[in-house]
């Protein structure tokens, strides 16, 4: 998923930002709302984690901007605001979750995966099925037919990708804006092909279905498909 990540806080946003790409995903840090709005309005964000205590304008403040303007980007606030009251104040304003400083980022990468999901409309049990494919969002592995395999960490979010939308055809520019962030300079359809190729190769063949002009697609996932040619 890519993540835009609001934090003004120089040493922590790094952490937040680094620990987030670690475990596979595009993020975007900034440490203004203003940065992070312009960015809102060019980029295909699956969630937004948000400091409160932001310069110049409160993280608050935004947030209720952006739900009035109808930004249904979810949420979760980042903040040392700990106080009860100041947590409903933020959920009231339209925050899809709440988390008071400091955290672990595996916590924080567990909490994003399930707003997503959430807003999705995925299944929300942590073991997603799709044929003789299982995927553990939790545990953040993967097995076919029941053996386990060894995938990076892109190809871990390529995966997911297509999970979370298992009947849709996504393009291969849909796909780079969810994988690469802005700290990547160039990234292009060649590093996409090569992960749906070794996603191909380590699982099976029918994994990844290709939609000639338009992109690709969760495949049936059967065994019966593996003798498939691989495109």
């Amino acid at each position: 998923m890519r993540v835009l990540v609001i934090e003004d806080d120089r040493p922590l946003g790094e952490a937040l930002a680094e620990g987030l790409r670690q475990l596979g995903h595009a993020v975007d840090w900034f440490t203004t709302g203003t940065e992070a709005d312009s960015a809102l309005g060019v980029a295909p964000y699956d969630a937004i984690v948000l400091d409160l205590g932001l310069p110049q304008r409160d993280g608050l403040s935004w947030l209720t901007e952006w739900r009035r303007r109808a930004i249904h980007v979810p949420v979760m606030v980042l903040t040392a605001r700990d106080a009860v009251e100041q947590r409903i104040e933020g959920l009231d304003a339209g925050a899809d979750d709440y988390l008071v400083k400091p955290i672990t980022i595996d916590e924080l990468a567990a909490r994003l995966r399930a707003l997503v999901r959430r807003a999705s409309g995925a299944r929300t049990q942590s073991v997603w099925q799709h044929g003789a494919l299982s995927f553990n969002a939790a545990a953040r592995t993967v097995a076919w037919q029941g053996q386990p395999a060894d995938l990076t960490a892109r190809e871990m979010a390529v995966l997911e990708v297509l999970m979370l939308h298992p009947h849709r055809v996504l393009s291969k520019a849909a796909l780079l804006e969810k994988l690469y962030d802005w700290s990547r300079s160039e990234p292009d359809a060649n590093s996409l092909e090569v992960h749906i190729h070794h996603l191909r190769r380590k699982l099976d063949p029918c994994v990844v279905r290709t939609v000639r002009g338009v992109g690709y697609a969760l495949g049936a996932c059967e065994p019966s498909s593996a003798t498939r040619a691989e495109r």
